[in-house]
């Protein structure tokens, strides 16, 4: 089997290295080079009122710094999986290209990054996803 076609579907977050606040999320791939991605922390606060827009700025800070995604195409090449980014929480990764170190093991994914800057720090994160049936 291609390594397209093995990672083909949709995959929920499993496990997150080192320790982090990422708590729940999926990726998604699609046999036509598209994918998305979506991902959360854990213990996320609800705005105090259901309307996003009037939430209180602090609320709204803290909404957007627990929760990312982004979506567009990819490309599989050898070991690494290329996400090119269309639309995206963050928006200086839009036209940018997230490259993924990728490892299967049976109906799990796990995607590394290179070393990025996260909180003022540079770290390889490693997130495990476990495929959606």
């Amino acid at each position: 089997m291609k390594p397209l076609d093995k990672i083909v579907g949709t995959w929920r977050l499993a496990a997150a290295s080192p320790p982090s606040p990422l708590r729940a999320g999926y990726i998604t791939y699609t046999g036509d080079g598209r994918m998305s991605a979506i991902v959360s922390h854990g213990g996320r606060k609800p705005l105090s009122s259901g309307d996003r827009i009037s939430a209180s700025v602090e609320e709204r800070a803290e909404a957007f710094a627990t929760l990312f995604a982004y979506a567009g195409s990819y490309n599989v090449v050898d070991d690494k999986v290329v996400h090119h980014v269309e639309i995206a929480s963050v928006e200086n990764w839009v036209n940018t290209d997230l490259i993924r170190l990728v490892r299967f093991d049976g109906d799990r994914l796990t995607l590394m990054t290179p070393p990025t800057t996260v909180g003022g720090k540079i770290l390889t994160t490693e997130l495990v996803w476990e495929r959606v049936k």
